[in-house]
C-alpha cells in the first residue's frame, strides 16, 4: 500500500535531516551544500507528513536518534554519512513509485529519488568518490 511506503520515505527525510545536523560540525567547508541538503529534506518531510494526514494517515514520528553505518568522526566520515543518507532516500522514494499509481505521488516520489540522487552525486564528487555517479538510484547493488 502506497502509505506504508510513503511512511518508509518519511523516516528516511527524518534520517536525512538528523543526519545532516551531524555532519554539519565537520563540513564546515560545505556550509553552504549542507544547509541546501538539509533545507530540501526539511521541505519534503513537511510536504510528506502533509500528504500522509491529507489521506487520513498519522505520520509516523521521528526517532530521537540514527545511527549512521559507520561512526562519523571527520570530514571523509561525514561525507560517506551523507552518501549513505541520500542513497537510503532514494531506495525509500523507488520503494514508493513501486507501489502507486497515483500520479501525483508518482510525480512527488520521481523528484525526490532524482534529487536525493543528485545530492549523493554531488557528496560522491566532494569525497573523490569514483564513480561519482551510479546507474540506477534507489536499486541494491549486486
Amino acid at each position: 500500500m502506497s502509505v506504508d511506503a510513503v511512511q518508509t520515505a518519511l523516516g528516511t527525510e527524518y534520517a536525512a535531516l538528523w543526519t545532516y545536523g551531524m555532519v554539519s560540525a565537520f563540513l564546515g567547508n560545505q556550509a553552504n551544500a549542507v544547509a541546501e541538503g538539509a533545507n530540501a529534506h526539511r521541505a519534503r518531510r513537511d510536504t510528506t507528513e502533509r500528504w500522509l494526514r491529507d489521506k487520513g494517515a498519522t505520520p509516523n514520528p521521528p526517532a530521537a536518534a540514527y545511527l549512521p553505518p559507520a561512526p562519523v568522526s571527520d570530514g571523509p566520515s561525514a561525507l560517506a554519512a551523507l552518501v549513505a543518507v541520500e542513497q537510503d532516500t532514494c531506495a525509500a522514494w523507488r520503494g514508493v513509485l513501486e507501489r502507486t499509481d497515483d500520479a501525483a505521488l508518482r510525480t512527488t516520489a520521481l523528484e525526490a529519488l532524482t534529487t536525493a540522487a543528485v545530492r549523493a552525486t554531488r557528496w560522491r564528487k566532494a569525497a573523490g568518490t569514483t564513480p561519482a555517479s551510479i546507474a540506477m538510484p534507489g536499486v541494491a547493488s549486486g
